[in-house]
């Protein structure tokens, strides 16, 4: 568990460095510890070294863990394809979805949200490419889909998120930042932009990432 406490050491003055260089706060990114195919002993480990974020893809892998590990008081991020017939888990164990992207995943969370929690905190993720096997709202509908959100009672809108294309993902990240402030000029307000992952993480922030979703350079390589 040593090399968990090395690599966060690195990765955590490289976040700064990076925000540094644009002027930025290194408070002002939060690292989303993505804990994918790690066992609770590595997230804890994570933890001990200063970690309070960690993400999630897989709602079935999640839940043992946020059982488990439920003493820790951690804040924890769904980061993956939300399926209907899994939004029940997510809005009763998660503080954080990243990967809204359509009115009716929103209305299930709401609805499913207790009403004695906080507000779910929830960003909607946006298919900059195309992709079609990502999910994600197209950027054209994200304002309409923005404005659902805001009617909802036990969310709260809080931004944006991408997976962009492979090889364009600095020029993509920049499409975000004004995607996010287009809305703002329509007085939609977003506090949040979750964008970058391990290998292009330093760009995300340069662009104005709040959130950076990190695996492999805090738990090293997963099993294939």
């Amino acid at each position: 568990m040593t090399e968990i406490t090395d690599h966060l050491r690195d990765l955590i003055e490289r976040v700064a460095r990076a925000a540094e260089r644009v002027g930025r706060s290194p408070s002002s990114v939060t690292i989303v510890a993505i804990g994918k195919q790690q066992p609770s002993a590595s997230i804890a480990a994570a933890h001990r070294a200063g970690l309070l974020n960690f993400g999630e893809s897989y709602v079935q892998e999640a839940l043992p863990k946020i059982a488990e590990l439920a003493d820790l008081k951690l804040t924890w991020h769904f980061v993956g394809k939300l399926q209907a017939n899994k939004t029940r888990d997510v809005a009763e164990a998660f503080d954080w979805v990243h990967t809204v992207d359509r009115r009716k995943i929103a209305e299930r969370l709401s609805e499913q949200r207790s009403p004695f929690a906080v507000p779910l905190n929830v960003l909607i993720q946006v298919n900059q490419g195309g992709e079609t096997q990502k999910g994600g709202a197209h950027p054209q509908d994200v304002a309409s889909l923005a404005r659902s959100i805001l009617a909802l009672p036990r969310l709260k809108l809080r931004g944006l998120m991408t997976l962009p294309p492979q090889g364009d993902t600095a020029r993509r990240f920049v499409e975000l930042a004004a995607l996010r402030a287009e809305l703002e000029s329509q007085g939609i307000e977003l506090d949040s932009l979750s964008m970058g992952m391990s290998a292009d993480f330093e760009q995300a922030i340069a662009a104005g990432a709040t959130h950076v979703r990190i695996g492999t350079a805090i738990f090293g390589a997963r099993k294939p």
